[in-house]
Protein backbone atom coordinates (compact mmCIF):
# COMPACT_ATOMS: atom_id res chain seq x y z
CA UNK A 1 0.00 0.00 0.00
CA UNK A 2 1.25 3.49 -0.87
CA UNK A 3 0.82 5.42 2.37
CA UNK A 4 0.76 9.09 1.59
CA UNK A 5 -1.38 10.18 4.55
CA UNK A 6 -2.57 8.46 7.76
CA UNK A 7 -5.04 9.53 10.43
CA UNK A 8 -4.50 8.44 14.05
CA UNK A 9 -7.51 8.41 16.39
CA UNK A 10 -6.52 8.49 20.07
CA UNK A 11 -8.38 11.36 21.66
CA UNK A 12 -7.64 10.78 25.34
CA UNK A 13 -6.50 10.38 28.04
CA UNK A 14 -2.93 11.09 29.21
CA UNK A 15 -1.85 7.50 29.82
CA UNK A 16 -3.59 6.16 26.73
CA UNK A 17 -1.96 8.78 24.52
CA UNK A 18 1.44 7.91 26.03
CA UNK A 19 0.81 4.23 25.28
CA UNK A 20 0.03 5.06 21.64
CA UNK A 21 3.23 7.05 21.04
CA UNK A 22 5.44 4.01 20.23
CA UNK A 23 3.01 2.74 17.57
CA UNK A 24 2.93 6.14 15.87
CA UNK A 25 6.73 6.39 16.14
CA UNK A 26 6.96 2.97 14.46
CA UNK A 27 4.77 4.24 11.62
CA UNK A 28 6.83 7.40 11.29
CA UNK A 29 10.14 5.56 11.24
CA UNK A 30 8.93 2.88 8.86
CA UNK A 31 7.29 5.31 6.45
CA UNK A 32 9.25 8.58 6.69
CA UNK A 33 7.52 10.06 3.64
CA UNK A 34 4.04 9.46 5.03
CA UNK A 35 2.11 12.42 6.42
CA UNK A 36 0.68 11.44 9.81
CA UNK A 37 -2.24 13.37 11.30
CA UNK A 38 -3.35 12.76 14.90
CA UNK A 39 -6.83 13.61 16.20
CA UNK A 40 -6.64 14.36 19.94
CA UNK A 41 -8.77 16.12 22.53
CA UNK A 42 -7.67 19.75 22.85
CA UNK A 43 -6.85 19.48 26.55
CA UNK A 44 -4.28 16.75 25.80
CA UNK A 45 -2.84 18.23 22.62
CA UNK A 46 0.34 19.49 24.29
CA UNK A 47 1.48 15.89 24.70
CA UNK A 48 2.18 15.94 20.96
CA UNK A 49 4.26 19.14 21.07
CA UNK A 50 7.47 18.64 19.13
CA UNK A 51 6.55 15.10 18.04
CA UNK A 52 8.77 14.47 14.97
CA UNK A 53 6.38 11.91 13.47
CA UNK A 54 3.12 13.89 13.61
CA UNK A 55 2.79 16.31 10.71
CA UNK A 56 -0.61 17.70 11.71
CA UNK A 57 -2.43 17.76 15.01
CA UNK A 58 -6.22 17.88 14.82
CA UNK A 59 -7.41 19.21 18.18
CA UNK A 60 -11.00 18.22 18.90
CA UNK A 61 -13.45 18.90 21.66
CA UNK A 62 -15.91 16.03 21.62
CA UNK A 63 -16.73 16.56 25.31
CA UNK A 64 -17.06 19.88 27.10
CA UNK A 65 -14.60 20.48 29.97
CA UNK A 66 -17.47 20.90 32.41
CA UNK A 67 -19.35 17.81 33.52
CA UNK A 68 -22.48 19.95 33.65
CA UNK A 69 -22.20 20.91 29.96
CA UNK A 70 -25.42 20.59 28.04
CA UNK A 71 -25.90 17.52 25.84
CA UNK A 72 -26.38 19.84 22.88
CA UNK A 73 -22.94 21.40 23.39
CA UNK A 74 -21.32 17.98 23.21
CA UNK A 75 -23.20 17.15 20.02
CA UNK A 76 -22.06 20.42 18.42
CA UNK A 77 -18.47 19.68 19.45
CA UNK A 78 -18.67 16.22 17.93
CA UNK A 79 -20.04 17.54 14.63
CA UNK A 80 -17.16 20.00 14.42
CA UNK A 81 -14.77 17.12 15.09
CA UNK A 82 -16.24 15.15 12.20
CA UNK A 83 -15.73 18.05 9.84
CA UNK A 84 -12.06 18.40 10.79
CA UNK A 85 -11.35 14.74 10.08
CA UNK A 86 -12.96 15.06 6.65
CA UNK A 87 -10.67 17.82 5.39
CA UNK A 88 -8.15 15.36 3.90
CA UNK A 89 -8.27 12.04 2.08
CA UNK A 90 -6.44 9.32 4.04
CA UNK A 91 -4.93 6.09 2.83
CA UNK A 92 -5.83 4.58 6.21
CA UNK A 93 -7.32 5.52 9.58
CA UNK A 94 -6.15 3.73 12.71
CA UNK A 95 -8.50 3.84 15.71
CA UNK A 96 -6.43 3.15 18.83
CA UNK A 97 -9.25 4.19 21.18
CA UNK A 98 -11.88 1.68 20.15
CA UNK A 99 -14.95 3.55 21.36
CA UNK A 100 -18.13 4.14 19.43
CA UNK A 101 -17.36 7.83 18.99
CA UNK A 102 -13.89 7.20 17.55
CA UNK A 103 -15.10 4.32 15.38
CA UNK A 104 -17.81 6.64 14.06
CA UNK A 105 -15.16 9.28 13.30
CA UNK A 106 -13.18 6.62 11.44
CA UNK A 107 -16.25 5.62 9.44
CA UNK A 108 -16.96 9.22 8.40
CA UNK A 109 -13.35 10.02 7.49
CA UNK A 110 -12.37 10.11 3.83
CA UNK A 111 -10.82 6.66 3.58
CA UNK A 112 -11.59 3.09 2.62
CA UNK A 113 -9.22 1.51 5.14
CA UNK A 114 -10.31 1.73 8.79
CA UNK A 115 -8.17 -0.35 11.14
CA UNK A 116 -9.17 -1.13 14.72
CA UNK A 117 -9.17 -3.91 17.27
CA UNK A 118 -11.41 -6.96 17.09
CA UNK A 119 -14.41 -7.12 19.42
CA UNK A 120 -12.73 -9.08 22.21
CA UNK A 121 -10.18 -6.29 22.70
CA UNK A 122 -12.66 -3.39 22.83
CA UNK A 123 -14.41 -1.76 25.78
CA UNK A 124 -17.27 -1.02 23.38
CA UNK A 125 -17.37 -4.12 21.10
CA UNK A 126 -19.91 -2.60 18.73
CA UNK A 127 -17.18 -0.22 17.53
CA UNK A 128 -15.68 -3.09 15.51
CA UNK A 129 -18.64 -2.88 13.12
CA UNK A 130 -17.21 0.35 11.70
CA UNK A 131 -13.78 -1.09 10.82
CA UNK A 132 -12.82 -2.49 7.43
CA UNK A 133 -9.93 -4.35 9.07
CA UNK A 134 -10.06 -5.82 12.59
CA UNK A 135 -6.84 -6.75 14.40
CA UNK A 136 -6.81 -9.47 17.06
CA UNK A 137 -3.49 -9.04 18.92
CA UNK A 138 -3.43 -12.55 20.38
CA UNK A 139 -0.59 -13.07 22.85
CA UNK A 140 0.08 -9.37 23.36
CA UNK A 141 0.03 -8.28 26.98
CA UNK A 142 0.96 -4.67 27.57
CA UNK A 143 -1.23 -2.03 25.93
CA UNK A 144 1.83 -0.53 24.18
CA UNK A 145 2.35 -3.86 22.45
CA UNK A 146 -1.36 -4.11 21.65
CA UNK A 147 -1.21 -0.72 19.95
CA UNK A 148 1.86 -1.74 17.97
CA UNK A 149 -0.22 -4.54 16.46
CA UNK A 150 -2.35 -1.95 14.65
CA UNK A 151 0.74 -0.25 13.23
CA UNK A 152 2.19 -3.60 12.20
CA UNK A 153 -0.95 -4.33 10.16
CA UNK A 154 0.32 -1.62 7.79
CA UNK A 155 3.83 -3.07 7.80
CA UNK A 156 5.45 -0.85 10.45
CA UNK A 157 8.46 -2.21 12.34
CA UNK A 158 9.99 -1.16 15.65
CA UNK A 159 13.05 -2.47 17.49
CA UNK A 160 12.36 -0.60 20.74
CA UNK A 161 9.53 1.39 22.26
CA UNK A 162 9.96 5.11 21.60
CA UNK A 163 8.10 7.82 23.51
CA UNK A 164 8.70 11.19 21.81
CA UNK A 165 7.29 13.39 24.58
CA UNK A 166 7.70 17.19 24.69
CA UNK A 167 11.07 18.49 25.82
CA UNK A 168 11.00 22.27 25.55
CA UNK A 169 13.90 24.36 26.81
CA UNK A 170 11.62 26.70 28.79
CA UNK A 171 10.11 23.79 30.73
CA UNK A 172 13.54 22.33 31.48
CA UNK A 173 14.80 25.73 32.71
CA UNK A 174 11.73 26.26 34.89
CA UNK A 175 12.17 22.88 36.58
CA UNK A 176 15.90 23.45 37.00
CA UNK A 177 15.24 26.76 38.74
CA UNK A 178 12.53 25.29 40.98
CA UNK A 179 14.68 22.33 42.04
CA UNK A 180 17.92 24.25 42.47
CA UNK A 181 17.96 23.89 46.27
CA UNK A 182 17.26 20.16 46.33
CA UNK A 183 19.88 18.18 48.31
CA UNK A 184 22.44 16.05 46.42
CA UNK A 185 20.37 12.94 47.11
CA UNK A 186 17.72 14.41 44.80
CA UNK A 187 13.94 14.28 45.00
CA UNK A 188 11.14 11.78 44.64
CA UNK A 189 7.62 12.36 43.37
CA UNK A 190 4.41 11.32 45.10
CA UNK A 191 1.25 11.63 43.03
CA UNK A 192 -1.80 10.92 45.23
CA UNK A 193 -4.49 11.78 42.69
CA UNK A 194 -6.16 9.57 40.09
CA UNK A 195 -9.12 9.52 37.75
CA UNK A 196 -11.48 8.14 40.38
CA UNK A 197 -11.50 7.31 44.07
CA UNK A 198 -10.99 3.55 43.77
CA UNK A 199 -7.62 4.20 42.09
CA UNK A 200 -6.37 6.43 44.92
CA UNK A 201 -4.40 5.23 47.91
CA UNK A 202 -5.96 6.74 51.07
CA UNK A 203 -4.68 10.21 52.05
CA UNK A 204 -3.80 8.97 55.54
CA UNK A 205 -1.59 6.30 53.95
CA UNK A 206 0.32 8.92 51.95
CA UNK A 207 0.69 10.98 55.13
CA UNK A 208 2.04 7.97 57.01
CA UNK A 209 4.45 7.21 54.16
CA UNK A 210 5.80 10.78 54.16
CA UNK A 211 6.45 10.62 57.90
CA UNK A 212 8.35 7.35 57.50
CA UNK A 213 10.33 8.66 54.52
CA UNK A 214 11.32 11.83 56.37
CA UNK A 215 12.80 9.69 59.12
CA UNK A 216 14.64 7.37 56.73
CA UNK A 217 15.66 9.10 53.48
CA UNK A 218 17.36 12.47 53.03
CA UNK A 219 15.46 13.26 49.86
CA UNK A 220 13.09 16.03 48.94
CA UNK A 221 9.50 14.89 48.37
CA UNK A 222 7.37 16.68 45.78
CA UNK A 223 3.64 16.02 45.74
CA UNK A 224 2.18 16.67 42.30
CA UNK A 225 -1.36 17.07 41.10
CA UNK A 226 -3.79 19.29 39.24
CA UNK A 227 -5.35 22.40 40.84
CA UNK A 228 -8.46 20.30 41.52
CA UNK A 229 -6.26 17.91 43.53
CA UNK A 230 -4.66 20.68 45.62
CA UNK A 231 -7.11 20.21 48.56
CA UNK A 232 -6.23 16.49 48.68
CA UNK A 233 -2.51 17.27 48.66
CA UNK A 234 -2.87 19.95 51.34
CA UNK A 235 -4.84 17.48 53.45
CA UNK A 236 -1.96 15.00 53.20
CA UNK A 237 0.68 17.61 54.03
CA UNK A 238 -1.33 18.86 57.02
CA UNK A 239 -1.38 15.32 58.40
CA UNK A 240 2.37 14.88 57.86
CA UNK A 241 4.12 18.01 59.11
CA UNK A 242 7.79 18.09 58.25
CA UNK A 243 10.41 19.84 56.17
CA UNK A 244 11.03 17.51 53.23
CA UNK A 245 7.61 17.33 51.57
CA UNK A 246 5.82 20.08 49.63
CA UNK A 247 3.20 20.58 46.95
CA UNK A 248 4.76 21.10 43.52
CA UNK A 249 2.10 22.51 41.16
CA UNK A 250 3.11 22.42 37.51
CA UNK A 251 1.76 22.07 34.00
CA UNK A 252 1.67 18.80 32.12
CA UNK A 253 4.82 19.57 30.17
CA UNK A 254 6.58 20.80 33.30
CA UNK A 255 5.68 17.53 35.01
CA UNK A 256 7.40 15.63 32.20
CA UNK A 257 10.54 17.70 32.77
CA UNK A 258 10.24 17.08 36.52
CA UNK A 259 9.86 13.32 36.05
CA UNK A 260 13.00 13.20 33.92
CA UNK A 261 14.96 14.45 36.94
CA UNK A 262 13.09 12.50 39.62
CA UNK A 263 14.85 9.76 41.54
CA UNK A 264 11.63 7.83 42.12
CA UNK A 265 7.90 8.07 41.41
CA UNK A 266 5.21 6.69 43.73
CA UNK A 267 1.57 6.81 42.70
CA UNK A 268 -1.46 5.06 41.31
CA UNK A 269 -2.64 4.07 37.86
CA UNK A 270 -2.82 7.57 36.44
CA UNK A 271 -1.47 9.70 33.61
CA UNK A 272 1.57 11.03 35.49
CA UNK A 273 2.64 7.47 36.35
CA UNK A 274 2.57 6.54 32.66
CA UNK A 275 4.50 9.70 31.80
CA UNK A 276 7.12 8.81 34.43
CA UNK A 277 7.39 5.30 32.98
CA UNK A 278 7.83 6.72 29.48
CA UNK A 279 10.76 8.93 30.52
CA UNK A 280 12.42 6.17 32.55
CA UNK A 281 11.80 7.31 36.13
CA UNK A 282 12.06 4.41 38.61
CA UNK A 283 8.52 3.59 39.79
CA UNK A 284 6.60 2.09 42.66
CA UNK A 285 3.01 1.85 41.38
CA UNK A 286 -0.18 1.25 43.35
CA UNK A 287 -2.92 -0.53 41.40
CA UNK A 288 -6.54 -1.43 41.88
CA UNK A 289 -7.26 -5.09 41.03
CA UNK A 290 -10.97 -4.63 40.40
CA UNK A 291 -11.00 -3.86 36.69
CA UNK A 292 -10.38 -6.89 34.42
CA UNK A 293 -9.65 -4.59 31.46
CA UNK A 294 -7.14 -2.46 33.36
CA UNK A 295 -4.73 -4.97 34.86
CA UNK A 296 -1.16 -4.42 36.03
CA UNK A 297 0.05 -6.67 33.22
CA UNK A 298 -1.78 -4.59 30.62
CA UNK A 299 -1.33 -1.05 31.97
CA UNK A 300 1.40 -1.14 34.59
CA UNK A 301 4.95 0.25 34.38
CA UNK A 302 7.03 -1.82 31.99
CA UNK A 303 10.62 -1.51 33.21
CA UNK A 304 11.60 -4.89 34.68
CA UNK A 305 12.94 -3.23 37.84
CA UNK A 306 9.77 -1.27 38.58
CA UNK A 307 7.56 -2.56 41.39
CA UNK A 308 3.77 -2.67 41.43
CA UNK A 309 1.65 -3.28 44.51
CA UNK A 310 -1.98 -4.18 43.93
CA UNK A 311 -4.95 -4.13 46.23
CA UNK A 312 -7.02 -7.30 46.54
CA UNK A 313 -9.89 -7.81 44.07
CA UNK A 314 -13.48 -7.45 45.35
CA UNK A 315 -14.67 -10.57 47.17
CA UNK A 316 -17.83 -10.71 45.05
CA UNK A 317 -15.82 -10.69 41.80
CA UNK A 318 -17.50 -7.50 40.57
CA UNK A 319 -15.70 -4.46 39.26
CA UNK A 320 -15.27 -1.90 42.03
CA UNK A 321 -17.38 1.21 41.49
CA UNK A 322 -15.37 4.30 40.62
CA UNK A 323 -16.53 6.23 43.67
CA UNK A 324 -16.99 3.48 46.24
CA UNK A 325 -13.82 3.69 48.31
CA UNK A 326 -10.09 4.30 48.26
CA UNK A 327 -7.64 1.63 47.18
CA UNK A 328 -7.32 -0.62 50.22
CA UNK A 329 -5.11 -3.58 51.07
CA UNK A 330 -1.75 -1.91 50.40
CA UNK A 331 0.03 -1.00 53.63
CA UNK A 332 2.49 1.79 54.33
CA UNK A 333 5.05 -0.84 55.35
CA UNK A 334 4.73 -2.63 51.99
CA UNK A 335 5.11 0.62 50.01
CA UNK A 336 8.11 1.66 52.09
CA UNK A 337 9.73 -1.75 51.51
CA UNK A 338 9.06 -1.42 47.76
CA UNK A 339 10.64 2.05 47.75
CA UNK A 340 13.75 0.69 49.47
CA UNK A 341 14.01 -2.15 46.96
CA UNK A 342 13.38 0.02 43.89
CA UNK A 343 15.92 2.57 45.13
CA UNK A 344 18.46 -0.20 45.59
CA UNK A 345 17.85 -1.55 42.09
CA UNK A 346 18.31 1.90 40.58
CA UNK A 347 21.16 3.31 42.65
CA UNK A 348 22.74 0.43 44.55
Amino acid sequence: MNLRRLLILRLSSIGDIVHTLPAVAALGRSFPETEIHWAVERRFGELLDGNPYVRRRIELQTLQPSKEAAWGQNVIGFIRSVRQTQEFVYDAVLDFQGLMKTAFLARLASTRVRIGFAKAWLREPAAALFYSDQVAPVGRRHVVDLNLALAERLGAKMERWEFPLPQAAEDERWIEERTGNVPPSGFMILHPGAGWKAKRWPPESYAGLIQRLEAELAVKIFLTGSPDEAPLINQILAAAPGTQAEYFPCTLRQFIALARRGRLFVGGDTGPMHLAAAVGTPIVALFDSADPLNTVERNGPFHPDDITLAGPPPTDGARRHKHRDYLRGVTVDSVLAAIRERWKRAYG
